[in-house]
């Protein structure tokens, strides 16, 4: 079956809404069976955890279910390589804070100007806190992309970690991390990935991509408030996690410090089904390309991503050909047609004369929600020297947007 985007919005209770969400990079809208596992933990099953009784036990065993569902869909070797926490920030601080405890003075971790904060801060305090040496990556302000010899001079120093994002949030650049995390293994440096922008649109397979750690949102890919934390098994082993006595000696538990977000991770469990509904649905056409990689649950998966994946391409192609019509409109990143492989759809653009937040007003009163700023994404704004004039405009379709929607976002901006 052919991708059919009003089955697909017929799944998301928000877009009965008479209005055009391109804030997705912000959080998406939740997916029916997200809301229904949610309501189904609190009613049925609310319960804390390891009790003696039949709640907690199904409570137990819809985290399990949850755990084992979220490895498939990254790939992960073993289910307890997976952490749940509040956010992607929440998380990345406390695996900053167990790696900190082997840093030594002098050590180097490397950084990118092209990261959100997320993944920048955790890292800069914990190196201030050991005394390391913070190094920053440059990126190419003409298409938005890393510059890649800087990365190479980078690593050169031999650092102790490079944290690097999967896709920027800010202007939609994909980083080629088949090629930057050999160099950094090679280099003696650990990966952690924040692959939050890039998990709604693409394929991520951790074991592909041979990452150390890789974090992300479920509310950004159609769920709950909540982050999901990939680390190698052995590495998340040896760690050693800031715990209460309590807590569990091994992974995932020792990193899940106090009382977890259940009925997230019941509705986390909600995405994953369907997820595996567009694959089956929409992604069989793809069988073919991944039955000799992966079986059940994790094919499902990835016919899903590619589905959307395609889909996504034919919406970023038009909003491309929209935005060069538009008087003033500024793309940032890549933009060239043949090359939509190296982004996501996530746009960020400055228009002529007028401040983001203008924009964004303007936009909002019209009914099409975007985000205007820098997004957390602070280093990138002010490398482009555009965070004094007030950031980025930024756009943000998902598998759920419609080319219609594209054309009344034209009008909008036509109308300025």
């Amino acid at each position: 079956m052919s991708y059919n985007v009003n089955a697909v919005r017929a799944r998301f209770p928000a877009l009965k809404r008479p209005v055009v969400f391109f804030d997705n990079p912000g959080g998406t809208q939740i997916v029916d069976t997200s809301l229904k596992a949610i309501q189904h933990y609190l009613v049925e099953c609310n319960a804390n955890h390891a009790g003696a009784f039949a709640t907690s036990r199904e409570s137990d065993a819809i985290v399990d279910s949850a755990r084992a569902a979220a490895a498939d869909f990254l790939n992960a070797a073993y289910a307890e390589e997976i952490i749940f926490g509040p956010n992607m920030t929440t998380l990345t601080y406390r695996i900053s804070r167990a790696l900190a405890r082997n840093f030594q003075e002098g050590d180097t971790i490397v950084v990118t100007h092209m990261d959100h904060d997320a993944n920048i801060s955790p890292w800069v305090q914990a190196a201030e806190d050991r005394g390391c040496k913070i190094r920053w990556v440059k990126m190419n302000p003409e298409d938005c992309t890393l510059d890649m010899e800087d990365l190479r001079e980078a690593l050169a120093e031999k650092p102790k970690l490079l944290a690097i994002g999967y896709a920027s949030n800010a202007v939609g650049t994909i980083h080629p991390l088949q090629k930057i995390i050999p160099m950094a293994h090679d280099a003696g440096a650990l990966v952690y990935i924040d692959a939050v922008q890039y998990v709604p649109h693409g394929l991520t397979d951790v074991q592909k991509l041979d990452c150390d750690f890789l974090v992300c949102s479920a509310y950004k890919f159609f769920g709950p408030h909540m982050g999901i934390l990939y680390g190698r098994h052995q590495l998340l082993e040896n760690l050693q996690a800031y715990r209460v006595r309590p807590a569990p000696t091994g992974a995932p538990g020792k990193f899940e410090t106090g009382t977890n977000n259940f009925e997230a991770i019941s509705g986390l469990l909600g995405v994953l089904d369907y997820l595996q509904w567009i694959g089956d649905t929409f992604g069989s056409s793809y069988s073919n390309q991944y039955a000799a990689d992966y079986k059940g649950r994790r094919l499902l998966f990835k016919q899903a991503m590619r589905a959307i994946q395609d889909y996504e391409t034919e919406i970023s192609l038009s909003l491309i050909q929209m935005l060069n019509q538009v008087p003033g409109a500024k793309i940032y990143g890549v933009k060239d047609p043949s090359q939509l492989d190296r982004r996501v759809p996530t746009f960020g653009i400055t228009l002529e004369g007028r401040k983001p937040r203008q924009v964004a007003q303007h936009l909002g009163d019209q009914g099409i929600y975007v985000w205007n700023g820098h997004f957390y994404a602070l280093a990138t704004t002010e490398y482009l020297g555009i965070e004094e004039q007030g950031g980025l405009i930024r756009i943000g379709p998902a598998h759920y947007n419609t080319l219609a929607e594209i054309n009344r976002l034209e009008k909008a901006l036509q109308s300025m």
